[in-house]
């Protein structure tokens, strides 16, 4: 081997070990200096890992840190929630069923379960509703609601609608091609990503439409629904590169405009909380008040917002949390305002849950060993419009957010889930000077290969 080749070598095998070495010795701690937080009981849904992020799924729920149970037998669970009778609610998705309708089987199933901590023999499924979808690619059922007369709200992924199921059956449900523009078949892409519904009051709910960078309000009118209103509306002229990437919106009745929020407000966001403000008016003849104020993880932008209703309709940014112990947020899913005025973040690429204060302190955090998809404080404090949750008054809590690295920001995403292990401070900078480590090794290398056959 020539002099040459070595050197390329030996450079890029040096360059990856300053590059570990150094990022590990830099590295903030992502849970930060807390204490064991016993007394705080918390409840997690966690996606897992792997392709596809559909690998060793689980919910379990924390005394402080320590896991007191926990329910694995679904390859990813979303959204969770604890019933006033102890069984906790949880969206999942799960392969290897027979029953399988137009699918080859055996095929994924998406639905909800009710999951019983206490059962004999430790936390089991009780019951389970759900359907076959075609992929486990954005097909899931990423959230369910119960409902005051029984039965629960859900969102369905697949046919990009939400529904009202009453034992067993679908009763109500409101398709979103009714306001946006529909390919010819949802289940074949990933279109609009409907990800959360919450109960805002009787026949009210607040959806998260994620492709659009919209929340709609939507109301149960007889057999379809009512659209109160629309945080993040579409604004004419306005760009929508942000939407129609990856095969999301397209302009299919060649208006040549789709429904797409500014991206700068919400981008790609995840389970937004009402903490304040009410739905007016009639049934049939709905509005929000000035007053009303929503949470939300705004997960492409890397931060959670919380966004305020001004007198003229529009939405404005009121606060935002970017970093949390010196480590930027990175895709958080999750954010909860508790009553003590404190939020609960999952911060779901740096794979952590953390509670700050109103400064943005943290007081309590737990790094997770798999991807989270949400946290609820148990018992879960109140979400919704009949009693609020504390607006937020301190000042925004850490610098702006930032942007990230096309390409390499993508990479990290598949390097955080397919190898959970990998610790969180593998960045874009780590992954890029990764790759010029292994260009390096593989020049030495060819040119190894050309002297030897020159030889």
């Amino acid at each position: 081997m020539g002099s040459r080749a070595v050197e390329l070598a030996l450079a890029g095998v040096l360059l990856f070990g300053l590059t570990v070495a150094g990022s590990a010795a830099f590295a903030p701690d992502r849970v930060g200096s807390v204490g064991d937080g016993q007394g705080r009981s918390t409840l997690v849904g966690s996606q897992g890992g792997g392709p596809g992020w559909h690998e060793h799924g689980s919910v379990y729920r924390l005394n402080g840190t320590e896991v007191e149970w926990r329910e694995s037998s679904a390859d990813s669970y979303f959204d969770v929630q604890r019933l006033p009778d102890g069984r906790v609610l949880a969206g999942f998705m799960d392969g290897g069923y027979e029953e399988c309708g137009p699918y080859e089987s055996p095929c994924t199933h998406t639905g909800v379960r009710l999951i019983d901590p206490a059962a004999d023999g430790g936390p089991a499924v009780e019951e389970e509703f759900g359907f076959p979808v075609r992929t486990q690619s954005n097909s899931e059922i990423h959230d369910a609601e119960p409902l005051p007369g029984g039965g629960f709200a859900m969102t369905d992924m697949d046919d990009e609608r939400i529904m009202v199921v009453e034992e067993g059956e679908v009763v109500w449900e409101w398709n979103a091609s009714t306001l946006y523009d529909a390919p010819e078949d949802p289940t074949r892409t990933d279109w609009l990503h409907i990800n959360d519904i919450d109960r805002l009051a009787p026949d009210v709910f607040l959806v998260s439409v994620r492709n659009a960078n919209q929340l709609v309000i939507v109301e149960r009118v007889g057999d379809g629904g009512e659209v109160v209103e629309v945080i993040n509306a579409d604004e004419a002229g306005s760009p929508d590169d942000s939407c129609t990437g990856n095969g999301e919106l397209a302009d299919t009745d060649g208006d040549g405009d789709v429904r797409c929020g500014d991206p700068a407000l919400l981008d790609h966001q995840h389970n937004p909380q009402w903490i304040d403000g009410g739905i007016e008016g009639e049934p049939g003849d709905r509005s929000v008040s000035d007053d009303a104020a929503v949470l939300v993880a705004d997960s492409d932008n890397d931060r959670v917002v919380e966004l305020h209703r001004t007198a003229d309709g529009d939405w404005e940014t009121a606060w935002t949390v970017t970093s949390v112990s010196g480590q930027s947020l990175h895709w958080p899913r999750d954010a909860d305002r508790l009553a003590n005025g404190n939020t609960l973040i999952t911060d779901t690429l740096n794979k952590r849950i953390v509670e700050i204060d109103e400064n943005g302190t943290a007081v309590w955090a737990y790094p997770t060993d798999r991807i989270p998809y949400e946290a609820d404080r148990v018992p879960r404090e109140y979400q919704g419009t009949e009693r609020a949750l504390p607006r937020a008054t301190g000042t925004d809590v850490g610098s702006a957010a930032d942007a990230g690295v096309p390409v390499l920001s993508t990479l990290v995403v598949g390097v955080r889930a397919a190898a959970p292990w990998a610790p969180v401070w593998f960045g874009e900078t780590q992954v890029g000077l990764t790759l010029v480590s292994l260009a390096l090794v593989l020049a030495g290398g060819v040119l190894a290969v050309r002297d030897r056959l020159g030889d």
